[in-house]
């Protein structure tokens, strides 16, 4: 069986223009791993940090960008028990999503969703494990308390508006033009808020503050998320677009007995991440065919246009998420 595949690289680091398309012949699925013919796969932020040559992948990751597809079973290997070839998923991979055939390891392959056509249903697993892992198992948002995102147009912000509110919370967002705050609301939010007009600060305060703030901004916005914190507030940063290094009022932190954390998935053992999706297909799958939770899709290029979608997200014009389709 030919498993010849076209897959998206960055040979040397760089602007969009530095993507490159070439064709690989894969090995064969080891144990525990399925391949996976690809319906779409979903642009992500840390791809464009890979591109730029900003983050490696670890150790053992598959070659090419990519971290998450939509598609069918191809192939299984030795163990595989839960898929069949032909069974219609969606995966979290560790690289190559970007490509023909992608390789997954079972534990982060779920069926399908109904109900989400199977190249939309591309833009849910990345998302969908990240705002899981951060804003439910980490901050332990709990219903009827106070969610605030930042970037509420990005794929995070859009399935992060849409979960916390299926799951009870009052949720506010920052986004950056008018039109943005309408998507935000439109998804759920009970307060948009355009952050290069808003005193966005104030009007958390003014609404009853934050008891969770999913943050990827990082940098100024560090102080100001814990000004608008209330007591026993949680802060969760997973990237830092200002700036990774900031100055922080550590007797706020004490006197409000705030929590900062924060996490990355990509690098996490594949154990934890079949654990997240575990809690992933219980929680929001359900909401998912209740027509709670969907993805939002901007727009949807050809693999070999991967250039023309970094731009796009580069330029940050873009809401919701970008697909690629082979």
């Amino acid at each position: 069986m030919s498993r010849r595949t076209r897959i998206i690289t960055a040979p040397s680091p760089g602007g969009p223009e530095a993507l490159a398309v070439e064709t690989r012949e894969l090995a064969p699925p080891g144990p525990g791993e399925v391949l996976i013919d690809v319906a779409a796969a979903g642009v992500n932020r840390p791809d464009i940090f890979e591109r730029q040559g900003l983050y490696p992948p670890p150790p053992g990751a598959p070659e090419g960008l990519g971290l998450e597809v939509s598609g069918h079973v191809r192939e299984t290997g030795a163990d595989v028990t839960r898929l069949r070839p032909g069974d219609p998923v969606v995966a979290l991979v560790s690289g190559g999503g970007y490509a023909d055939i992608a390789r997954a390891d079972e534990g982060c392959v779920l069926p399908a969703p109904q109900g989400v056509d199977l190249v939309h249903a591309a833009g849910l697993p990345e998302t969908l494990f990240t705002v899981w892992s951060n804003v439910f198992d980490r901050a332990r948002l709990q219903p009827g308390e106070r969610f605030l995102v930042h970037g509420g147009a990005s794929g995070i912000g859009t399935t992060a508006i849409q979960m916390a509110k299926a799951h009870g919370a009052f949720v506010a967002a920052t986004a950056g033009t008018p039109e943005k705050c309408d998507l935000c609301r439109r998804l759920g939010a009970d307060l948009a808020l355009n952050y290069r007009s808003d005193d966005w600060v104030q009007a958390v305060k003014d609404a009853g503050g934050a008891d969770v703030i999913l943050d990827m901004v990082g940098g100024d916005y560090a102080a100001r998320n814990l000004s608008v914190l209330n007591t026993d507030g949680r802060l969760v940063m997973i990237a830092f677009l200002k700036g990774a290094r900031v100055e922080l009022d550590l007797m706020r932190v004490m006197l409000k007995r705030l929590t900062l954390t924060g996490s990355t998935l990509r690098s996490r053992p594949a154990a934890e991440k079949a654990a997240i999706a575990q809690g992933v297909q219980a929680q929001v799958w359900p909401w998912i065919t209740a027509g709670k939770v969907r993805p939002v899709i901007d727009s949807v290029f050809r693999l070999e246009e991967a250039g023309r979608a970094h731009a796009r997200m580069d330029a940050m014009a873009h809401a919701g998420k970008i697909l690629l389709t082979p």
